[in-house]
């Protein structure tokens, strides 16, 4: 049985992952929300522990970090403060397997017109934030897989490929569904894609950011 802690569990792409683990019991499943009432409908399955709880919370991550394999962190917010509450927590336990998701243009890699775009979308300050944070989980001794997404679709296809750090990051888009089994590639087979960042996005999708701003501007 493997160990897999989802911090961020009622996110939209945690929650495609845990659909596809739950009742399997070759996992065990321990899902951190703020609000554990939203994820009700998992409490009676066997193989699910749900635990409300915010990771600005030192000491309840360290309280639930032993004896899990891996760490699946679906976070938006205060994302270089996480990444340390999240990594000393880790330290203090046998843990060392960390997924980490965040968006394409960590590293200035997204060529433009997509790449302006996406600096520009997403902010300044968040930006930084986010680049902070990589920095320190990078920096650690943590082994790690770090997820830089294109723009994000609710469409159910799973169609993807990957680029690595200093690799030109290719696309525009990718679904939330190709996210997760990615993602669960990784839970599976962590030793194949740790120690690496990852650029992801639905190939073929390099000259699309004209509907991307039609999809924004209808939302």
């Amino acid at each position: 049985m493997k160990n897999v802690l989802i911090l961020g569990a009622y996110g939209k792409i945690a929650r495609l992952v845990e659909k596809r683990l739950v009742g399997n019991p070759e996992y065990k499943l321990t899902l951190v929300l703020r609000n554990a009432s939203r994820l009700d409908n998992l409490k009676t399955i066997q193989n699910v522990q749900i635990i409300e709880g915010n990771v600005d919370d030192k000491q309840l991550l360290t309280s639930i970090m032993p004896d899990q394999d891996i760490v699946y962190a679906n976070l938006n917010g205060n994302m270089e403060l996480w990444a340390q509450n999240i990594i000393s927590a880790i330290q203090e336990t046998k843990t060392n397997n960390l997924i980490w998701i965040t968006g394409s243009g960590l590293y200035h890699e997204v060529p433009d017109p997509f790449g302006s775009w996406v600096e520009n979308y997403v902010g300044h300050a968040s930006k930084e934030d986010t680049r902070r944070a990589a920095k320190i989980i990078e920096s650690s001794s943590l082994q790690y897989s770090i997820i830089r997404a294109a723009y994000m679709t609710n469409d159910s296809e799973i169609d993807y490929e990957l680029t690595k750090k200093g690799e030109t990051f290719k696309g525009t888009m990718i679904s939330r569904s190709s996210i997760a089994d990615f993602v669960i590639k990784i839970i599976n087979d962590p030793e194949k894609y740790m120690s690496e960042s990852y650029g992801i996005s639905k190939p073929g999708t390099d000259n699309m950011l004209h509907q991307i701003r039609e999809m924004e501007h209808d939302i």
